[in-house]
């Protein structure tokens, strides 16, 4: 790598989308697909069983595809700003651009937009990602910037996240990100638990585990929320100031924990005060329920025979003991 006057050459970069990328398209096609094969199983259900089965099925995926999809996503924060700033280091030349911030569990995404794009004989739309999560070096990522010759204002912004900067906001941001990462995890496993449940006559237990869902949700934003509690440095440049709020993903996985909550509590209220409606929602017909009621009453008798005892005989007591 050698330099050009003092500049670091540019290069034709692949480019990170800021909020979408291979693995978000990969989870969603998943669940398109797991969607599609349900929906084909439609025809052969009658009546209104067939409206309560196409809500259940599409609710339940809708909620495991949000939890999924937000672990990739780059939203989770964001921010722009427009600006008159320097294009390339050691160089007088200044641009209009608008500079994009977007923070995910993953890492960073930085955005360079030229207004209008096509100044200084280039064409200023760029997108670069930092990672941080486990098995990713973000100081590495951030040399190869500098070796690649990024633009200025890009590597600016992706310096205040080294840990060489005294701001501390990869630290802040990837402390946060990783816990609000494995919260959601943990919600996604309650999300698998709540449908075994469903799919058995417990279906108290599986709003009960929505209701769980739901609460790891809300932890995982919590956790990600715990960020602004810190002091954060100020990103300049010149009189404009990149400030941040949260994106969409953030609302999105408010929203679902507050579906969780809502639908677990229906679940669970609709148990106590209308079991009739809450089978009749889930398909669940009287003779099922009683062939479980029926299963139950066997394995309780067959633990008193082999006891030696019937269900309606007391236990003596041996007079020798007493």
């Amino acid at each position: 790598m050698t330099l050009l006057d003092g500049i670091y050459p540019f290069y034709l970069q692949q480019r990170k989308v800021s909020m979408f990328d291979v693995s978000t398209i990969i989870v969603i096609v998943v669940f398109l697909t797991f969607a599609c094969s349900f929906l084909l199983i439609i025809p052969g259900i009658r009546g209104r069983v067939r409206l309560y089965w196409i809500l259940r099925v599409l609710f339940s995926l809708f909620i495991g595809v949000v939890i999924v999809t937000v672990q990739f996503t780059g939203d989770w924060e964001t921010g722009w700003v427009r600006a008159n700033t320097s294009y390339k280091s050691f160089s007088p030349a200044l641009v209009s651009a608008d500079i994009g911030l977007h923070i995910g569990l993953a890492g960073v995404n930085i955005s360079l937009r030229g207004n209008p794009v096509n100044q200084v004989n280039e064409t200023i739309n760029y997108n670069e990602h930092f990672p941080w999560s486990f098995n990713a070096d973000y100081d590495q990522s951030y040399s190869q910037g500098l070796e690649r010759g990024l633009p200025r204002p890009i590597l600016y912004v992706a310096e205040k996240f080294t840990t060489q900067s005294p701001c501390s906001m990869r630290r802040q941001y990837r402390i946060s990100s990783h816990y609000a990462s494995a919260t959601l995890w943990v919600a996604f496993c309650t999300w698998l638990i709540s449908n075994m449940l469903f799919s058995m006559p417990v279906l108290v237990y599986g709003g009960y585990m929505l209701l769980i869902t739901g609460a790891f949700m809300i932890f995982s934003l919590l956790s990600f929320s715990t960020v602004k509690n810190s002091p954060m440095c100020l990103i300049q440049f010149g009189t404009a100031t990149l400030h941040t709020g949260y994106g969409g993903s953030f609302w999105l996985t408010l929203a679902i924990g507050l579906l969780c909550f809502v639908a677990g509590i229906s679940v669970v209220t609709l148990h106590y005060c209308n079991l009739d409606l809450l089978k009749t929602f889930f398909d669940l017909r009287e003779d099922e329920a009683e062939e479980f009621q029926e299963m139950t009453e066997a394995y309780i008798e067959l633990h008193f025979v082999n006891r030696g005892l019937s269900p309606s005989q007391p236990s003596k007591l041996n007079p020798n003991i007493i």
